[in-house]
């Protein structure tokens, strides 16, 4: 099983991104999917979440600017960021639910860790004029 984060890069305020997440090793429509970033100095935490067929949950943060999709096809997970300020400034992982029945109740949660996976290696993104 792996994940890898891409697309990262340096991008002024206001500015778009869009970072891909490519799988290997299971079914993108059998697990929840879920993007991670972790800002200097502070704890990670999750910015969206996609399982099965539901519509993606994203944190408050960037409800309205970031969209996640996924093209089951090419197994790969994409966030689309829009209206990027510095605050969004990070590193940025893709993870899975750990098991097939963990949807995205707990993406968002202080214990994320036990029912997601994020160890993949992430992508920089750094918002700055």
């Amino acid at each position: 099983v792996q994940l890898q984060a891409s697309g990262g890069g340096l991008v002024q305020p206001g500015g778009s991104l869009r970072l891909s997440c490519a799988v290997s090793g299971f079914s993108l429509d059998e697990y929840a999917i879920v993007w991670f970033r972790q800002a200097p100095g502070k704890e990670r935490e999750g910015v969206a979440c996609m399982y099965g067929s539901a519509s993606p949950r994203y944190a408050d943060s960037v409800v309205g600017r970031f969209t996640m999709s996924r093209d089951n096809a090419r197994n790969t997970v994409y966030l689309q960021m829009d209206s990027l300020i510095p605050g969004d400034t990070a590193v940025y992982y893709c993870g899975k639910g750990r098991r097939r029945e963990i949807g995205c109740q707990y993406y968002s949660g202080p214990s994320y860790y036990r029912y997601y996976s994020s160890e993949g290696q992430g992508t920089l993104v750094t918002v700055s004029s």
